[in-house]
């Protein structure tokens, strides 16, 4: 595999405002409209000359939002800093800023449509 692993993720949601406010409150960052008739997108700031991977909020009727396996992780400068604004934004922290060795910090969170999610940072 030339490349990291992940190319993209999705984040499965029931009420797109809702989730969108949450997100742009937690990550104090605007959401763009993705172009597509079918779905219901709004994707999270990116840019293909950086490294991680690009994502967006997704509802699409009958697929269910929380309850999934698997945790996107998104990178902050002090994961305390969003984790704070978890609460009022209508979410649930679910685990508070810890550290995890040489690899930094964690923060894991439940947004407004029951899906976990977490922040890492190096300080």
């Amino acid at each position: 595999m030339a490349n990291n692993p992940v190319g993209w993720f999705e984040i499965y949601v029931q009420d797109m405002p809702r989730a969108k406010a949450f997100y742009e409150a937690v990550f104090q960052n605007p959401l763009t409209r993705l172009d597509n008739p079918d779905l219901d997108m709004w994707a999270f700031p990116m840019t293909l000359e950086h490294y991680g991977a690009g994502g967006a909020l997704v509802h699409i009727p009958g697929c269910p939002s929380g309850g999934n396996s698997t945790l996107v992780y998104f990178s902050c400068a002090d994961c305390g800093v969003e984790a704070a604004r978890v609460v009022p934004a209508g979410g649930q922290i679910h685990r508070e800023k810890m550290a995890i060795g040489n690899y930094g910090f964690i923060a894991l969170a439940i947004d407004t449509e029951g899906n976990m999610f977490g922040m890492h940072s190096m300080a």
